[in-house]
């Protein structure tokens, strides 16, 4: 008789490169009690060198996303890929993240939202939510969300780093009601 697994449903944080572990197990906690779902962290991985792009200076997020999936050990698995480095998609100067609903891999970067905080009193504090907020919205991708125009909704796209302070960690009404099944 051939034994069978049940769907590993998780998340799964993959650290790459240089990384703040303290962040990361934050991160995971958190995710834990937003998504009601088992987070695993992975032991920290390199970047891979085939996705950096010497003449931008940045890493193409694309790549990442394709070798995170190869580090799935179960369909059920949804990879989210943390980097301290730029990440960029040909269309776009840079980029906060990438999600592949298919694949359901998702990297984000903390390059961008580490830096630019604007002299904000607590830095911890800051870079710590705008983490969480990109994680779920890229996350939420890999769910079916699609982006939103509202602002105030963690699937809105931001443009800018104050756009990522003003959004919020939960999903709008509006696109609560557009993923009609939520299957974790």
């Amino acid at each position: 008789m051939e034994r069978r697994y049940p769907l590993r449903n998780k998340i799964v944080v993959v650290p790459l490169g240089e990384i703040d572990y303290i962040l990361i197990n934050r991160l995971a906690s958190r995710l834990v009690s937003h998504f009601n779902i088992g987070v695993d962290i992975l032991q920290g991985a390199k970047l891979p060198r085939e996705a950096y792009n010497d003449q931008r200076g940045q890493y193409y997020s694309t790549v990442i996303l394709s070798k995170l999936e190869i580090l799935k050990s179960s369909p059920g698995e949804k990879m989210l890929g943390v980097v301290d480095e730029d990440l960029y998609i040909p269309t776009r100067n840079f980029i906060f993240g990438e999600a592949d609903p298919v694949g359901k891999t998702a990297v984000i970067s903390l390059f961008r939202i580490k830096r630019e905080n604007y002299e904000m009193l607590d830095e911890e504090k800051v870079l710590f939510s705008r983490t969480l907020k990109e994680s779920i919205h890229q996350l939420g991708h890999l769910w079916g969300f699609a982006n939103c125009r509202n602002p105030k909704c963690v699937m809105y796209v931001p443009e800018n780093i104050t756009d990522v302070d003003r959004k919020g960690t939960k999903f709008c009404d509006n696109c609560l009601r557009r993923v009609r099944v939520w299957k974790l």
